[in-house]
C-alpha cells in the first residue's frame, strides 16, 4: 500500500526511526492526498515546525499524545492532543518531540472538508484544535482500532474504512460546494499559486470581490494568501529534495515564481518563522529517514 520510503526500526542500538508514505482508497483520492505513518524512540529530543500547507492536517496518535508548544494562531494555548485536526494557516505551529513520536498524519484536500469533516475548510482556518470536538467520538473508536492494527499497512487500512464511512455519512456533502471555488483552487494549484487574483476571477467568472469572500469562507484563505502558501509549499519540497548548495537557492526562488532569492527568502521566514537554510538544518533527521516534513 505504501507508495513512500521508509525505514525499519534499527536494531541493536535502541534506536527506531520508521517513516512510511501511504495513498488511500481510490475512492477517497480527490479528497486525501496521502497517509504519513510515523515512529520514532530514542533518537535527540527536538523542535518540528508544522509549516503552511494547501492541505489540511489531520492526526491520529499512537503511543504518545501530540505535544504542540505553539499554535499558528499564538492566542491558542500549548497543548498535548491525541488527535488533532488543523485548517489552513499562514504561520508555522512548533511541536516538541522528547525523543519520541508516533502516529499517522493524513493530508487532507480543503475541498474535501464538507465530506470527510462535515463542515468547510474555512471554519477551521488558523486553527488547531482537538478532533474529537470536531469529529465525534467516532475519533475514540478509530484510535483503538488504529493502535490495535498490525503494521502500516493494516494501520492504513482502518484509517481508509473511517474516512470511507464519513464520506457515505453524507454523499451530497461536497454538492454545497461552489464549482466557482474548485475551479479557482484547482487552478492555483495547477499554476504552484502563480496565477494572479485578477485572472483567477476572470477564469471562474466572478468578481476579485465576489471571489475572495467566497473562496475564504469555504477553503480558509483567502485566493492570494491560498497562492503563497501553495508556492511556499512546492519551494519546501523543493530544498527538502535538492538542499541548499551553491547556486540551488536561486535556481528554485526562479522555478517557484519568486522575483529572485531574496523574494523566497523573505517569503520563507514569514511562513515558516525561520530563513531556508535553518528550516534544513533542523528537519535534516526526518528528511534523510524518508520523512517530508509538513504541517
Amino acid at each position: 500500500m505504501s507508495t513512500g520510503t521508509g525505514t525499519e526500526p534499527v536494531t541493536g542500538t535502541g534506536v527506531v526511526d520508521e517513516a512510511v508514505r501511504g495513498r488511500p482508497a481510490p475512492a477517497l483520492r480527490g479528497l486525501v492526498g496521502w497517509y504519513s505513518g510515523y515512529r520514532q524512540r530514542g533518537v535527540p529530543p527536538t523542535r518540528h515546525r508544522g509549516l503552511p500547507s494547501p492541505y489540511l492536517t489531520l492526526i491520529l496518535t499512537l503511543d504518545e499524545p501530540l505535544t504542540i508548544a505553539a499554535h499558528p494562531d499564538p492566542a491558542e494555548p500549548p497543548g498535548d492532543f491525541s488527535a488533532l485536526v488543523g485548517g489552513l494557516h499562514t504561520a508555522p505551529a512548533l511541536i516538541s518531540v522528547p525523543g519520541r513520536q508516533s502516529g499517522v498524519q493524513i493530508a487532507l484536500d480543503p475541498l474535501g472538508a464538507r465530506v470527510l469533516l462535515g463542515l468547510p475548510a474555512g471554519a477551521l482556518a488558523g486553527a488547531d484544535l482537538a478532533a474529537q470536538d470536531v469529529l465525534g467520538p467516532s475519533v475514540a473508536d478509530v484510535l483503538d482500532r488504529l493502535r490495535a492494527a498490525p503494521g502500516w499497512a493494516g494501520r492504513f487500512a482502518v484509517v481508509d474504512a473511517w474516512l470511507l464511512d464519513r464520506a457515505r455519512a453524507d454523499p451530497r456533502a461536497g454538492v454545497r460546494l461552489h464549482p466557482e471555488v474548485r475551479h479557482a483552487w484547482r487552478l492555483l494549484a495547477a499554476t504552484g499559486g502563480t496565477i494572479g487574483v485578477a485572472r483567477l476571477a476572470a477564469e471562474v467568472g466572478w468578481s476579485d470581490r465576489r471571489l475572495r469572500d467566497r473562496f475564504a469562507a469555504e477553503v480558509g484563505l483567502s485566493p492570494k494568501a491560498a497562492a503563497r502558501v501553495i508556492r511556499f509549499d512546492r519551494t519546501r519540497r523543493g530544498l527538502a529534495s535538492y538542499g541548499a548548495a551553491e547556486g540551488r537557492l536561486a535556481r528554485i526562488a526562479v522555478d517557484r515564481g519568486y522575483f529572485d532569492q531574496a523574494h523566497m527568502d523573505r517569503e520563507f521566514r514569514a511562513l515558516a518563522g525561520c530563513p531556508p537554510t535553518l528550516w534544513l538544518a533542523e528537519e535534516r533527521r526526518n528528511i534523510q529517514s524518508g520523512q517530508h516534513p509538513s504541517e
